[in-house]
């Protein structure tokens, strides 16, 4: 169970702060929109973004940001960006695209097919969440310079191959 914090106002979980710069004129007529329904201007603006994002649409077959965000929401940071990433690159930052990049290159953070020589298809099955996870805080100092792709594990090898016969440096030829 969550822990309440000190200060929460009723059993609503605590929502984000988003910091927004309105136009005076814009500002005014949010508080008078948000007096008409009884809300206040957190509240009125919360309701007036999810109208927006059911509203606006990305492509030709009516795909809302709504339908965007149901089909790659995750509570953990890396499995939304990897969603993101396979499902709509295009919405992706700088900084996610360079993640991304690394992400799709790397073995180990993909389940492999051993059987057709160990390669793996971008999509969402194959895909090491927990590697992934697990290798979070590494990637993003990669993408801030403090470290290099060496420092990432290396895949795993193909556990049907036969073992490696021993070599024995102590014969002479």
């Amino acid at each position: 169970m969550v822990a309440k914090k000190k200060g929460a106002g009723g059993n609503l979980t605590r929502s984000q702060i988003v910091t927004v710069r309105l136009d005076p004129k814009l500002k005014f007529a949010a508080e008078l929109a948000a007096r008409k329904q009884r809300r206040t201007i957190s509240s009125f603006i919360e309701w007036a973004v999810e109208e927006a994002v059911d509203m606006i649409t990305i492509n030709q077959t009516k795909t809302s940001i709504k339908d965007v965000m149901n089909r790659t929401w995750d509570v953990e940071e890396p499995d939304r960006i990897v969603k993101l990433a396979l499902n709509y690159p295009e919405f992706l930052t700088f900084d996610e695209e360079r993640l991304w990049k690394i992400i799709s290159e790397q073995p180990y953070f993909w389940y492999r097919d051993w059987e057709r020589g160990g390669g793996w298809q971008l999509v969402e099955s194959w895909v090491n969440f927990e590697n992934i996870r697990a290798q979070w805080a590494t990637l993003n100092k990669i993408i801030s310079g403090e470290a290099t792709i060496t420092d990432l594990p290396e895949g795993e090898e193909n556990p049907n191959a036969p073992p490696m016969p021993l070599i024995d440096d102590s014969v002479p030829f």
